[in-house]
């Protein structure tokens, strides 16, 4: 699916939340929860540093345009 073009709002509900898997979360949930806005925002840079670095997820990378909604997420303010 490719990231919303320019003019186009991001949500963390419509748009964020769907890249998160259920297994991505519970590996993490000692940590924080993919699945709340809060706690991704928290920690938004920390998951896009790992997620670039490959440290996240384990099992294999993030297509380039899943990276780049969730960059875009970030550089708009990370909305609800």
């Amino acid at each position: 699916m490719p990231f919303s073009t320019e003019g186009d709002e991001l949500s963390f509900e419509q748009d964020i939340k769907p890249l998160f898997r259920t297994k991505d979360r519970a590996a993490m949930l000692t940590r924080f929860d993919l699945f709340d806005h809060a706690d991704v925002a928290e920690h938004a840079d920390a998951i896009i540093g790992s997620l670039l670095s490959g440290r996240m997820p384990c099992d294999g990378a993030w297509p380039e345009a899943d990276l780049e909604k969730l960059q875009r997420w970030i550089d708009i303010g990370k909305p609800a």
